[in-house]
């Protein structure tokens, strides 16, 4: 009986034991279940968390590598930029050298052509000095042959007036007074003469300079023998100052002949007559020669453009008539010269034993003298 109730204590107590034993497990449980939420809340939150964290760290990762390539591609860019900057200053300094060359080229051609110039000049200058010294010999051997042939002209010429003054004491002579004033006016016009020779050769001076410009070289050297004959004129004249006009028949003939031009007329004797025939005959020369070498030279024609023509004063020595007589039947002879001597042809004159004269006829067309007689 005893056992029985026993029993049933224990099995009350182990009843209430469970009992006690289960309520407070299902309060542990309950609690711990509790737990288990929060933790499980928190988990999720952690796994968001770390999930938004990844995916941060993956746009991080990304915007990283796009910067990486972003920076790679600005590197690329910029070795492109910096290659083509180099490419660009190799080729500026290959153009620079190249441009560099050529001028050293071309400073190496005009040096060359400088020379050759120099060269040419000196040449040139070298030429003309010999030249010089050539018609400087030749000068001097015309000055000789000059002097020896006035010395025999200045013979002849005195037999000549002795011979003509015995005639003409036999005929009509000018008075002493009119002797003296022709010999003041003849002495006067000489004077004149001999400053106008002095200028004649600085302005023939200038005008050659101009014509070796010009390489007028043809025109040049006729121009020096020109001026040549001009120098010995002028020394004539000056040895005039010791002439003796009272033993020269032309002081005291009386006019033989009258001749006119541009419309005024003028009378002189047999030695002016001969003096206007050798100023028609020196100019036809002297044109020939000028006309022939502006041929020579390629030089268009135009005789009134030559020194020659505009001086007219070759062979005149300041005796028997006015020099502007002589100079106009000069520049008459000169002219029709000059056509003959540029066209190659003897149309006014001819070449007799290499003196060049003008026709017999177009002379005394040109000089028209009529005698007083």
């Amino acid at each position: 009986m005893r056992l029985g109730m026993l029993d049933r204590v224990v099995l009350a107590s182990a009843i209430g034991a469970l009992s006690l034993v289960g309520t407070a497990g299902v309060a542990r449980a309950q609690g711990h279940g509790h737990q288990q939420d929060q933790q499980d809340q928190k988990d999720q939150k952690d796994q968001k968390d770390q999930k938004k964290q990844k995916q941060q760290k993956q746009q991080e990762q990304q915007q990283n590598k796009q910067a990486q390539q972003q920076e790679k591609q600005h590197q690329r860019q910029q070795a492109q930029e910096a290659q083509q900057t180099q490419q660009q200053e190799r080729q500026h300094q290959r153009q620079q050298a190249q441009e560099a060359q050529q001028a050293q080229q071309q400073d190496r051609q005009h040096q060359r052509q400088q020379a050759v110039e120099a060269q040419r000049t000196q040449q040139q200058d070298r030429q003309h000095q010999r030249q010089q010294a050539v018609e400087a010999q030749q000068q001097q051997r015309q000055e000789r042959l000059h002097q020896q042939q006035a010395e025999q002209a200045q013979q002849i010429h005195q037999q000549q007036a002795q011979q003509q003054g015995r005639q003409l004491n036999r005929q009509a002579r000018l008075s002493e007074a009119r002797q003296q004033q022709l010999i003041q006016e003849q002495q006067a016009r000489v004077t004149q003469y001999g400053t106008l020779l002095q200028e004649q050769e600085r302005q023939a001076q200038q005008q050659a300079e101009s014509l070796r410009q010009q390489k007028r070289l043809a025109q040049y050297r006729y121009q020096q023998l020109y001026l040549d004959r001009l120098r010995q004129q002028q020394l004539a004249v000056e040895q005039a100052r010791y002439y003796n006009y009272n033993q020269d028949p032309y002081f005291y003939s009386a006019p033989t002949y009258r001749y006119s031009y541009s419309g005024r007329s003028y009378e002189t004797n047999q030695y002016g007559a001969d003096l206007l025939r050798q100023a028609l005959n020196s100019g036809y020369e002297q044109g020939l020669q000028a006309g022939q070498a502006d041929r020579q030279d390629g030089w268009r024609a135009d005789y009134r453009n030559s020194y020659a023509y505009e001086d007219a004063n070759y062979g005149y020595n300041g005796f028997y008539v006015p020099r502007n007589d002589y100079n106009y039947y000069f520049r008459q002879g000169f002219q029709r010269g000059y056509e003959d001597g540029y066209n190659s042809r003897y149309q006014y004159g001819r070449n007799t034993n290499g003196k060049y004269q003008l026709l017999a006829g177009v002379l005394s067309t040109l000089l028209n003298l009529r005698s007083l007689q």
